[in-house]
């Protein structure tokens, strides 16, 4: 045996550090600890759980099989993993996101750690469960509310009688969420990250077409367009329900797409001159830029809610906002007008306040 096996989450599921420097995971068969199974992937991979579960019950794992069918007749392994092949379906078929399977997974794992528990987890362990991450109150809510749906999926299909996440109390309370960039941050960022490098590019993109930083891990050339004589650039934004925007390829940005030496694909280049392979990936990335830059308080997603903002301090109509910035509903770029046109209302009432002279004393 080669240095240490280590036990980790999942009973039965060891971790053995090999010669290369890797790793393999390995399972012990459930009432035969003695025979050991290896799988070909480790806990994070869309297969692990199916492989995990089979190799549990002393099955190849190379035969596949649904996960579901391999977890305990009416525990929660079975509806949680029957509820991914059901996400799984619809992804295929173009229904759902593969942005949301992840985020239902990452979220929903947390309860297979147990894969023979109960169908119907009682409220109070639910909420011990929300307790326990109370380090991060957003994301504990946000299982809380996964579980929710999930629920709600097996109560429509008679697989539970009640929705026990139902009726939790949220703990997270919601601030004004990213802070808005302002002209001397955009600078600070350009001084430290010179025309050329990935970071400029970057924040030339979502400074000059308002995207979502999703967007810079597929903006490329291929979505520059000629209209009416002016260069443009049109996408649809990959966040669903996005209306296509179209808006023109201004010179600053034209010249910062251009600066690079490696082009390729997409405009934001990452190892090897590849694309991002994802929304949070990129994110990352922007926001270690940002710490470079001695801007560690800002995000990409100020970038967007920054322009939003200018956008509206200099007259543009909630219609205006929802073309340059792909929204589909009024409602989300009346956020960024709301505040501006309260202002401007409440300096015309001064002013009138003050022609009328109404508290003008003898």
């Amino acid at each position: 045996m080669v240095g240490a096996i280590m036990n980790i989450d999942y009973p039965g599921l060891l971790k053995e550090p090999l010669p290369s420097g890797q790793c393999r995971y390995r399972v012990r068969v459930e009432g035969d600890p003695r025979r050991r199974i290896t799988l070909r992937c480790g806990p994070g991979h869309e297969d692990f759980q199916r492989q995990y579960l089979a190799a549990r019950r002393g099955e190849d794992p190379q035969i596949a099989k649904p996960a579901s069918t391999y977890a305990k007749p009416r525990s929660i392994g079975w509806l949680v993993n029957a509820y991914f092949e059901f996400l799984e379906a619809r992804v295929a078929a173009g229904t759902t996101s593969a942005k949301t399977l992840k985020k239902k997974r990452n979220l929903l794992t947390r309860l297979l750690k147990r894969p023979d528990r109960v169908l119907l987890i009682p409220q109070e362990k639910l909420i011990e469960m929300q307790d326990e991450m109370a380090a991060t109150p957003a994301q504990a809510d946000a299982f809380i509310e996964a579980v929710a749906v999930m629920y709600d999926w097996a109560a429509k299909r008679k697989h539970v009688q009640h929705n026990p996440a139902r009726g939790i109390d949220r703990v997270y309370i919601k601030g004004d969420g990213a802070t808005p960039w302002k002209a001397d941050d955009v600078r600070a960022f350009f001084q430290r990250h010179k025309a050329g490098s990935k970071a400029h590019v970057a924040m030339s993109l979502l400074l000059w077409t308002g995207c979502r930083v999703e967007d810079l891990t597929t903006l490329g050339r291929r979505h520059e367009c000629v209209i009416d004589g002016v260069e443009a650039i049109r996408w649809v934004p990959g966040k669903k329900g996005s209306s296509e925007v179209t808006i023109p390829l201004l010179p600053p940005l034209k010249a910062a797409t251009r600066a690079p030496i490696v082009q390729g694909a997409t405009y934001v280049l990452g190892r090897g001159g590849s694309p991002y392979a994802s929304g949070d990936s990129m994110s990352a990335m922007v926001k270690r830029w940002c710490t470079d830059a001695g801007l560690g308080h800002l995000s990409a997603h100020g970038v967007r809610k920054g322009l939003a903002e200018l956008l509206a301090e200099l007259g543009c109509s909630q219609y205006e906002i929802m073309a340059i910035l792909g929204h589909s509903e009024a409602r989300t770029s009346e956020v960024y007008t709301r505040r501006v046109e309260r202002w401007k209302l409440a300096l015309g009432a001064m002013d009138r306040v003050n022609i009328a002279n109404v508290w003008h004393q003898e």
